[in-house]
């Protein structure tokens, strides 16, 4: 005969295990609201204090690297990215996504200050080489261009 308490523990085991298993999942990955939210907040970050800003972007502190979402940022002058996990010092305008698409471009003609506005492209998530659909907020912030990007499936 089986031990009831046993399979009482094995129960529990099992509602704790899937309990905790699937939002894990859905959280694996950063979303549209929490992309935004990261740009409003690297915005007041900027506005604040703009060395200590970019200091925290690029090394993904202060809340400003969450899973697959990071905050980018370039001068709106010449288009050096001042603040990217492997870009850095590239030129923001001659980047394009997977699929040729000149994101950089389009960032660096059209960001507008107190405007957040949004580009799709093609580009792998982070530590992977397949090219995913990814849409970026962004805004210009003083003499930067910054903005935060999330993926589509």
């Amino acid at each position: 005969m089986r031990n009831p308490a046993f399979a009482i523990g094995q129960a529990a085991v099992l509602l704790l295990f899937l309990s905790t298993s699937a939002p894990e999942a859905q959280a694996q990955f950063g979303t549209e609201q929490e992309a935004k939210a990261m740009l409003n907040r690297a915005v007041a970050a900027l506005k604040e204090n703009k060395e200590n800003a970019l200091a925290m972007f690029n090394k993904g502190e202060g809340g400003f690297k969450d899973r697959d979402l990071y905050v980018f940022c370039a001068n709106a002058s010449d288009g050096t990215l001042t603040a990217h996990p492997h870009l850095k010092g590239e030129h923001l305008q001659d980047i394009v996504g997977k699929k040729g698409y000149p994101l950089g471009k389009v960032i660096m003609e059209t960001a507008t200050e107190g405007k957040i506005d949004q580009v799709t492209y093609w580009w792998p998530r982070p530590g992977s080489d397949k090219p995913l659909e990814k849409h970026s907020f962004f805004t210009k912030v003083a003499d930067q261009n910054c903005g935060v990007g999330y993926y589509k499936g």
